[in-house]
């Protein structure tokens, strides 16, 4: 949509005709919803990373088997967890696998933080892992994997089809801006703070294909966009659909990109809650032919920039109005919305009781922040970053 001066901020959009509407669909079975956590390894003296991922993945492999992987430095590792219904069931299965992967580390000589960027790492490139998939994004895209040292926590809610998950998708745009700011937690890179909350999210958005993604007119649309990119070759394959909010290439899900990795695992559950409330929320907007709010694109990628500076603690852009807010009141804003949601999952409880304990500390930036202040020591934040990632059962 091209803005000009008396555009407002955010314009509805009509969804695209499907035939004869229909009253929506009461959906009593629970969405799923499932995570991928990409952590990082370091060394316990020195703090620094350390390029030992397949010694780890080895090592965790035996407890964990398949859900756990390499990614594509030496530096990381992803585990996965299972699809659930049930919000206090992924809970579980999160906290149980950070620690698996920690024991995993700790037999290794080395110990697993969970941030979105390194606080210390050895000058130069990174390492990348072996293989062909690996080698030829480092031929096509040169010096940016240079800063794929970036961990994310990405959060999978089941849909049915890709259809389903474009105009589900064209409704979540605006609430993109709120899940970087509850999940901020990069605020330091290459030694120093960057003065963001989220380096990790600025870092992403020099990607050829990354940031908010279209509105999708149809299925057909986002088939010919794919299709262009890989033409170019600004994609390799669609794993590089870096957007924010993708359909997922490898299973009937619609992925949420756009959280760095979480610094607790209390704060993952938050964010795969959230997420899935938005979901059925947009689900029942679509079902009832409600329109999509539409933010210019300038306008939201302008809001995922003020979210990724300020983080939990500042303003950001309201999607409604385009004018700047305290995060966090938009955040209560966005449960107030998804309440229905929540209700109908089980997970209002467990969701409150997440944020409120989230607001109260503070994010994930401002507790590298804090361990920092205390005696102006990066040691002291990778030390912090390792007790938060698995904290004590």
């Amino acid at each position: 949509m091209t803005s000009t001066g008396h555009t407002p901020a955010v314009t509805p959009s009509p969804e695209p005709r499907r035939g004869r509407t229909r009253p929506p669909a009461r959906r009593a079975t629970p969405l799923t919803v499932g995570v991928e956590e990409e952590f990082l390894l370091v060394d316990p003296v020195s703090r620094e990373l350390r390029a030992d991922a397949e010694k780890v993945v080895a090592e965790a492999a035996g407890e964990l088997g398949d859900r756990v992987g390499p990614e594509i430095t030496r530096y990381q590792v992803e585990t996965r967890t299972d699809p659930h219904s049930s919000l206090a069931g992924l809970a579980d299965q999160v906290r149980s696998t950070r620690r698996s992967l920690a024991h995993a580390a700790a037999r290794q000589g080395l110990r697993v933080i969970s941030t979105g960027t390194p606080v210390l790492a050895p000058p130069g490139p990174p390492p990348l892992a072996d293989g062909p998939r690996y080698a030829r994004s480092a031929e096509t895209f040169r010096a940016l994997d240079d800063e794929q040292i970036a961990c994310a926590c990405h959060i999978h809610v089941g849909v049915p089809d890709l259809a389903t998950a474009l105009r589900i998708s064209n409704h979540l745009r605006p609430w993109i801006p709120l899940l970087i700011v509850l999940s901020a937690n990069s605020p330091f890179w290459d030694g120093r703070d960057t003065g963001y909350a989220s380096w990790r999210t600025t870092t992403w958005g020099r990607w050829p294909v990354a940031g908010p993604p279209p509105y999708f007119t149809s299925p057909s649309h986002f088939e010919e966009l794919v299709a262009a990119f890989l033409a170019t070759g600004a994609l390799m394959d669609r794993g590089g659909l870096y957007w924010h909010i993708r359909p997922s290439h490898h299973v009937p899900t619609l992925e949420f990109r756009a959280a760095d990795a979480a610094a607790t695992p209390d704060d993952t559950v938050l964010l795969a809650g959230i997420a899935r409330a938005m979901v059925a929320t947009a689900h029942t907007a679509v079902d009832a032919g409600e329109p999509a709010l539409r933010p210019s694109d300038d306008m939201l990628r302008a809001a995922c920039w003020r979210a990724a500076r300020d983080g939990i603690t500042g303003e950001t852009i309201d999607p409604a109005t385009g004018r700047l807010t305290p995060a966090v009141t938009q955040v209560e804003a966005l449960l107030s919305r998804l309440r229905p949601a929540l209700d109908r999952h089980g997970d209002t409880d467990l969701v409150h009781t997440l944020w409120a304990r989230l607001r109260t500390r503070g994010g994930g930036a401002e507790g590298q922040r804090a361990a920092y202040r205390r005696n102006a020591a990066l040691t002291d934040v990778v030390d912090h970053l390792v007790d938060t990632t698995s904290p004590p059962a």
